[in-house]
């Protein structure tokens, strides 16, 4: 064989296998961009759902605190405003007064046995845990999102990933902004 030709067949070898180890690269390239785009649409669905487990546990969170702060401040000014009956009072007066004082004490007795650690103030720390906890998801959620759009933005960018990335449309993500009413935190008022 002609020494030409075999340089020739060398030179075409050498083309076809650098066309195809770019093509390599470029479906490569736009298929990781395209995964780093739907990591960010994950992350940011997380950032979703933190935000409705916040709205959502929360609100119940407080109204349960709230109604048995209220339950708990009835029941001691019941007790309280109660008068206490003096010697001169007749006897049914004084009845009056025994049953009533039953009665209250009664139903703070069925609250304690029911729930014996849940007072008001205990509802509060762990209203106040459950705040923190919710929190802490939610800034692990938006942490999450702006890692993977820092990673997408700086291949969207970067030569030569940038190339593929303007042929496929990709544009850069913006990092967490809230909308104003979900920037807004749960208002708890007691």
């Amino acid at each position: 064989m002609d020494p030409v030709w075999i340089a020739l067949i060398a030179v075409a070898a050498v083309i076809v296998l650098l066309v195809v180890i770019f093509f390599a690269w470029w479906i490569s390239t736009s298929n990781r961009l395209r995964k780093e785009a739907i990591k960010c649409d994950e992350a940011a669905s997380g950032i979703d759902v933190a935000l409705t487990k916040r709205f959502d546990l929360l609100t119940k969170a407080v109204e349960t605190v709230r109604g048995y702060a209220k339950h708990e401040k009835e029941t001691l000014t019941d007790v309280i405003s109660m008068r206490q009956p003096s010697a001169t009072d007749s006897m049914k007066a004084k009845s009056d007064f025994a049953n009533q004082l039953e009665g209250a004490f009664r139903n703070l007795n069925v609250v304690v046995e029911r729930y014996p650690d849940l007072k008001a103030s205990q509802n509060f720390i762990a209203l106040q845990n459950q705040i923190s906890e919710v929190e802490e998801h939610l800034q692990a959620s938006r942490r999450i999102y702006n890692s993977n759009v820092t990673i997408l933005n700086q291949d969207i960018v970067v030569f030569p990933s940038s190339i593929v990335a303007r042929h496929i449309h990709m544009t850069q993500r913006e990092f967490f902004e809230a909308e104003e009413h979900k920037r807004q935190d749960v208002e708890i008022k007691f």
